[in-house]
């Protein structure tokens, strides 16, 4: 069975979405998702330029061999933009193996570990108030874990944070989605003020609120978003114990992988870490060491499904749990192939989960479901996601970026 086409569509439901779709000589299609949040088109090109023309004539099934091929014959290895062209070549390819065997990915993993994926979702407020009728609208939707973000006093716009009340859907929060236009509608970054000892003087009472009102049995996670320092951040995670977290995630840039020894020795919150990663090389002094709890990254960042599940099974050896990335710059192709891999691997851990906008879910047909708190990738073969193309045309690309932090004297600060 060999390759003989390979289309990208570049396609904006209601944010930019990148998505490969690979036929091969017999009629079988598979999609992977190539976005790249904020920087969309660089992969496009990636795929256009210099991936499509190599898959020409390939066998589809010889996965492994063409993984192997993109990455090593490259010659200049890692990076987002790489491992996003990738992991959308990947995972088109385990469409196509799963759709000529007639059964749904996960089977081909080694069979369903459980009964579906436990999803978290995004509670937010720009207050207190605000943040717990989120929380009681995330729970009454079927979420049973929660992201707690809030705004800080003093501050404007806070990363986390929805443009809407916490009434409603939850389940549809697609108003988060913050890669956007600047107010005067040009293409450029909207700047955000941060101070980082507000933060952490005004997040732990948000956390005592929340547990107040919630009880002690709601599993909370936290998002920092790479803002603190090590010493910061174990202050944060130290100060934060009495509430157990389910997890502290991104607590300070992950570059040096070696800061977090200092916060692993001063909490024992739990630390997830991983988004902004694209190979298993940038965890391993993390797993070696034991300095994580859980693994954030995304199949369509990190280098597709062979990459995840090669991670995945390695932090295995280290008791270390999967938290895959799944807000809404995850296309529906990469949400579906992160719960094909939920579903099947031993140490599943749990799913972020964003609904996405009914305008996306009109470009891509999904076979998902969430219910009871729980997420499943369905039955049909394949992935389970089919693209249509005439949806998708109704929705050029529209040019956004994410917002740039700076401190209140202008210092560019990590966001």
């Amino acid at each position: 069975m060999k390759i003989a086409s390979a289309d990208i569509i570049v396609t904006s439901p209601g944010r930019n979405f990148v998505t490969l779709r690979i036929t091969t000589d017999d009629g079988l299609t598979g999609l992977g998702d190539a976005t790249l949040n904020g920087r969309e088109l660089a992969v496009r090109s990636y795929l256009a330029d210099h991936l499509v023309p190599l898959l020409i004539g390939r066998d589809a099934h010889r996965i492994e061999d063409t993984w192997q091929y993109l990455y090593r014959g490259a010659y200049w290895r890692r990076g987002p933009v790489t491992m996003a062209a990738i992991a959308a070549v990947d995972t088109a390819l385990w469409d196509i193996k799963a759709k000529a065997a007639g059964m749904p990915l996960y089977q081909l993993l080694g069979g369903a570990s459980r009964r579906g994926a436990l999803a978290y979702g995004h509670a937010s407020g720009r207050d207190v108030p605000e943040l717990l009728d989120s929380v009681r609208a995330h729970l009454e939707a079927g979420y049973r874990a929660l992201r707690i973000q809030t705004g800080v006093p003093g501050l404007g716009t806070v990363y986390g944070v929805a443009t809407s009340s916490g009434s409603g859907d939850a389940g549809a929060r697609y108003d988060y989605e913050p890669a956007r236009r600047a107010a005067d509608g040009r293409a450029l970054p909207v700047v955000e003020t941060w101070d980082t000892r507000a933060y952490l003087r005004h997040l732990p009472t948000v956390f005592e609120a929340v547990r107040h009102e919630f009880g002690p049995e709601l599993p909370l996670l936290h998002d920092g978003h790479h803002r603190m320092t090590p010493v910061q951040a174990a202050r944060l995670g130290k100060s934060l114990e009495p509430y157990d977290l389910f997890w502290l995630e991104d607590a300070t840039p992950g570059e040096d992988q070696t800061a977090l020894r200092l916060i692993r020795q001063h909490t024992t919150t739990p630390l997830a870490i991983g988004e902004v990663f694209n190979t298993a090389q940038d965890y391993q002094t993390l797993l070696s060491e034991r300095l994580i709890d859980y693994v954030r990254s995304a199949v369509t960042h990190a280098g597709g499904v062979t990459a995840m599940r090669k991670l995945l099974d390695t932090a295995a050896l280290f008791g270390v749990k999967s938290g895959l990335h799944g807000p809404t710059d995850i296309s529906p192709v990469g949400m579906a192939a992160a719960l094909h891999l939920d579903l099947a691997v031993h140490n599943f851990g749990i799913q972020e989960y964003m609904a996405h906008d009914p305008r996306t879910l009109e470009v891509f047909r999904t076979s998902f479901t969430f219910a009871d708190g729980l997420l499943h990738p369905g039955e049909n073969p394949g992935l389970g996601v089919e693209l249509d193309d005439e949806a998708a045309a109704g929705y050029p690309y529209e040019p956004a970026y994410l917002p740039v932090n700076r401190l209140a004297d202008g210092t560019v600060h990590d966001w």
